[in-house]
């Protein structure tokens, strides 16, 4: 019965302490509509502490020259469709423009306790009309498979590629989960 309990709580201990600073999604781009080009790839991190969302990315082989890129969010199914532009009402700060291949780094990271980070229509809905309730829904978003990243160019104004974020699993939480069913089979022998 203690074996139980123990695994319990280091689940608990684990969870809490591997939710409380930051977490990564992986973005693939790819082409979104039909006669599109280009590929690439995405790190976004979210800092829940600091409020901050941080981006880097590159691409290559877009038919078009970039214009602009941002988040989009939220799909109401998750991995398909269109939706608003969530974050960065214009375009990522420091965005390259008029190129078919490049990298980017946010510089500086987005500051989510700014109402101007926010495009209008996603701090009133689904924000709740304030920064903190917006910041809820991008977070809700990026961890249900709804928020995606579009890098927009000349040739596709509404988007060339894109990618849904996914998050990145904690290693530490999947060891845990490992030993705690080893464990877990173990108390079930003893008692048998």
């Amino acid at each position: 019965m203690r074996i139980p309990c123990l695994i319990a709580a280091a689940v608990v201990t684990l969870a809490s302490s591997a939710g409380a600073v930051s977490f990564t999604y992986d973005v693939t781009l790819g082409p979104e509509v039909a006669g599109a080009t280009g590929s690439g790839t995405a790190t976004v991190v979210y800092d829940d502490v600091a409020h901050s969302l941080s981006i880097s990315t590159s691409w290559s082989g877009l038919s078009g020259t970039t214009s602009v890129a941002h988040i989009h969010c939220c799909v109401t199914t998750p991995g398909a469709g269109t939706v608003q532009v969530a974050v960065t009402p214009g375009t990522l700060p420091g965005f390259p423009v008029g190129v078919t291949s490049g990298t980017y780094t946010t510089a500086p990271i987005l500051d989510l306790t700014l109402a101007g980070t926010y495009t209008g229509s996603f701090l009133t809905s689904p924000g709740g009309g304030t920064v903190a309730g917006a910041e809820a829904a991008l977070f809700a978003g990026m961890n249900s498979g709804t928020a995606y990243l579009n890098i927009h160019t000349n040739l596709f104004p509404a988007g060339e590629i894109r990618g849904f974020l996914t998050l990145v699993p904690e290693p530490g939480l999947g060891l845990l989960l490992l030993g705690s069913g080893a464990l877990l089979a173990l108390a079930r022998r003893r008692r048998a």
